[in-house]
């Protein structure tokens, strides 16, 4: 039987992210047994990550997975979105802000730029999907997924281009 998930609750996003990476539930149960040396049965953490009835995932648990997940093939991509949907949950945002380049960019104008062109992509597509979503009046679970992904990737896109403005104001006041 299939769970339908969602990607604005934050325990679904976990499970969803538990799921994708290789070796899944099953590798993740094993893993925090070694780790914690608490014995944790794969259906143990399903059944916690389904959120059944008198299941809960612990802080603990859910960093725990997170570290796990960061570890694996491909799993930086997916494994902070939990926290993402549970800041959301809250009134807040969370961005994942991949680091700069030590020093910076050679070219920080050539950087702001590039930044500008791929925020102004993502706003194409916001709109494009924002218009099918209005067509309808309901946004639909595919429209919204990929709104909030474009939505959190243009808050990403901001905050890199921040770095580069800063830097670039700052050897410019250092090349007077």
């Amino acid at each position: 039987m299939t769970c339908r998930t969602s990607s604005i609750n934050w325990l679904d996003c976990l499970y969803n992210a538990v799921r994708k990476t290789p070796g899944g539930v099953i590798e993740a149960a094993k893993w925090l047994t070694d780790r914690r040396g608490k014995s944790m049965h794969p259906e143990t953490l399903r059944a916690k990550l389904r959120g059944l009835e008198g299941e809960s995932v612990s802080i603990e648990i859910a960093e725990l997975l997170t570290e796990w997940m960061q570890e694996k093939a491909g799993g930086s991509e997916y494994a902070l979105e939990w926290m993402q949907a549970l800041a959301g949950r809250f009134g807040m945002a969370v961005d994942v802000v991949p680091p700069a380049p030590e020093g910076g960019w050679p070219d920080e104008m050539g950087a702001v730029q590039i930044k500008m062109l791929e925020i102004t992509s993502r706003v194409g597509r916001l709109a494009s999907t924002t218009i099918d979503a209005i067509a309808d009046a309901q946004i639909n679970t595919g429209e919204g997924e990929l709104m909030i992904a474009e939505i959190r990737a243009l808050r990403t896109m901001a905050n890199r281009m921040e770095r580069n403005v800063a830097r670039a104001m700052a050897k410019g006041r250092a090349q007077r």
